[in-house]
């Protein structure tokens, strides 16, 4: 067991040192990017540089909101600190509408307020900005990415970015090569869209799960249906499933018996809950026909 925690928290540690590594890097590429936006004239530039160090602030939180989902339950938290990761999902979410809905304000300023643009500086910083962008975005899918929301919504700030470098690079070729200087208005509001749709459902996502919503993995009435299958059950009711972050799923509900028994296997519900709705944590209460639980308690 002891073993298994070592090596657990070896995996985080490096895990955060990466993620630490990536937020050092993003840092640096917004004072290039802004500099650079600033020389060149290129609005779509100073979108991107904003958008990394909006990076760096979602890794910072995804860090910070793993450190406190690793802590262990205690009594006042029984069911332990995993939300931290969901909260940080819901701030990094919020971030990128903000950012988004920003950019594109910034857009229409500058459409009206048109002036000329580098093209070349835009493509050289913008090229640079690319290769940082998809070592970022690496760097933080092998911290985890895979297996947490949090990490996830870093990742995605990181994804989004190398693919507005890209926009801003056909940008500066466009602006080279025709002088179309309002294709980097184009590129910014094509970011900005980009940006605000992911950020909008990471947020649902992860509001979701705060409010206790049902998991879209389970039916409340298809649940009802499996448990009455039991011959010993005639009616499941109060059903209530939730999520404690985006892997644990429980389930609280009732039981009313048949007439012609007084008890029933709850290890076989509890086994069918979670092998066919992956629900691993269930509390089941019972009681006679014609009995409410309620009714049982006086």
């Amino acid at each position: 067991m002891s073993h298994s925690h070592r090596h657990s928290y070896g995996h985080s540690h490096t895990a955060n040192g990466k993620l630490t590594l990536a937020v050092f890097i993003n840092v640096l590429l917004t004072i290039v990017q802004i500099v650079g936006g600033v020389l060149s004239g290129s609005l779509s530039l100073i979108a991107d540089a904003l958008h990394n160090l909006s990076d760096a602030g979602a890794i910072v939180i995804a860090i910070f909101a793993r450190k406190i989902s690793a802590k262990n339950a205690d009594e006042n938290m029984t069911f332990g600190y995993q939300r931290a990761e969901i909260i940080g999902t819901l701030i990094n979410s919020i971030t990128l509408i903000i950012v988004g809905l920003y950019l594109i304000y910034e857009a229409i300023s500058k459409y009206f307020s048109p002036t000329e643009i580098n093209g070349w500086l835009v493509i050289y910083i913008a090229g640079i900005a690319l290769v940082i962008d998809i070592v970022t975005a690496v760097l933080t899918y092998m911290s985890g990415a895979k297996d947490s929301m949090n990490l996830r919504a870093a990742f995605i700030h990181n994804v989004s970015d190398a693919l507005a470098s890209v926009a801003v690079i056909v940008a500066g070729i466009l602006i080279i090569l025709y002088q179309w200087y309002v294709v980097d208005i184009v590129a910014t509001i094509l970011i900005s869209i980009y940006v605000l749709y992911h950020g909008g459902l990471l947020a649902l996502e992860s509001i979701k799960i705060l409010m206790q919503a049902v998991p879209e993995a389970c039916d409340i009435n298809e649940i009802k249906a499996d448990i009455e299958l039991n011959l010993f059950i005639s009616n499941a009711y109060d059903i209530h499933v939730w999520q404690l972050d985006e892997h644990k799923f429980f389930l609280e509900c009732k039981l009313e018996l048949t007439a012609d028994t007084e008890q029933v296997n709850l290890a076989e519900i509890k086994g069918m809950l979670e092998k066919k709705y992956a629900i691993k944590h269930s509390t089941i209460e019972v009681s006679p026909q014609g009995t409410s639980i309620e009714a049982s308690c006086y």
